[in-house]
C-alpha cells in the first residue's frame, strides 16, 4: 500500500467514525479534516466533493462490514450455524465496534431514503446486496436440511432485518440494557419457526 492509499484509508476510518454519529450530511471537509489532523487541502486532494467524500465513506463501511461480519460468519459451517454467527456478528457491528455510532448503513438509510442521487443509490445498492445475502443463506439452510423446504426466504430476510433494525431503535435510542436479548429471544422465534 502506497503512503496515499495508506492517507486515504486512515482518512475514510475517520469519516466513518464520524459518518455514523452524525450523519452522512453532517460530513464536512473542515471537520473531517480536524479529525484526521490534516490540512483542507490535503483532504480535497483525496476527494474531488462532498459527495464524492460520501460514496467513497460507504464503499469503505461495504468493505467494512464484509471483514467485519461476513467474513467471519463464513467461518462457521454453512447453513442455520451460518445465519447463527451472521446475526451475533451483525449484532455487535452495531454496538460499536467499528464505528461508535453503531452501523453507517442504518444512518445512511434514515437520510437518504427520500433524497434521490447516487449516494442513495449506493446505499440502496449495499442495503439490496445485504438483504439478498440473508435470503441467500436462508435458502442455504433450507438445502442443508436445517430450515423447512417451504420457507419463504425473502420473507425470513425482512423479519431478520426487522428484528435488527428493533434492535437499534432499542440498543441505540432507547439505551434498553436488554435490547441484546430481546434481538436474541425475537431470533430464536423467527428460526424456531423457520425449522
Amino acid at each position: 500500500m502506497t503512503k496515499g492509499e495508506d492517507t486515504r484509508d486512515r482518512i475514510l476510518q475517520h469519516a466513518m467514525a464520524i459518518a455514523s454519529e452524525v450523519g452522512f450530511e453532517g460530513l464536512s471537509i473542515g471537520g473531517l479534516a480536524k479529525s484526521a489532523e490534516m490540512s483542507k487541502s490535503g483532504l480535497f486532494a483525496h476527494f474531488e466533493s462532498k459527495e464524492d467524500l460520501q460514496l467513497q465513506v460507504l464503499a469503505a463501511a461495504r468493505r467494512s462490514f464484509v471483514d467485519n461480519v461476513v467474513a467471519p460468519s463464513f467461518r462457521v459451517g454453512r447453513g442455520e450455524p451460518r445465519i447463527r454467527a451472521l446475526f451475533e456478528e451483525w449484532l455487535t457491528w452495531e454496538e460499536g465496534r467499528v464505528t461508535p455510532g453503531g452501523c453507517p448503513f442504518v444512518t445512511a438509510s434514515h437520510e437518504y431514503d427520500d433524497r434521490p442521487g447516487p449516494v442513495r443509490d449506493a446505499v440502496v445498492a449495499a442495503q439490496r446486496d445485504w438483504v439478498g445475502a440473508i435470503a441467500t443463506a436462508a435458502q442455504i439452510a433450507i438445502d442443508e436440511g436445517h430450515f423447512r423446504i417451504d420457507l419463504d426466504t425473502d420473507q425470513f430476510a425482512f423479519e431478520l432485518f426487522g428484528i435488527f433494525l428493533s434492535f437499534h431503535l432499542y440498543y441505540r435510542l432507547l439505551d434498553d440494557p436488554e435490547a441484546r436479548q430481546r434481538a436474541r429471544t425475537a431470533f430464536e422465534r423467527l428460526i424456531e419457526s423457520s425449522r
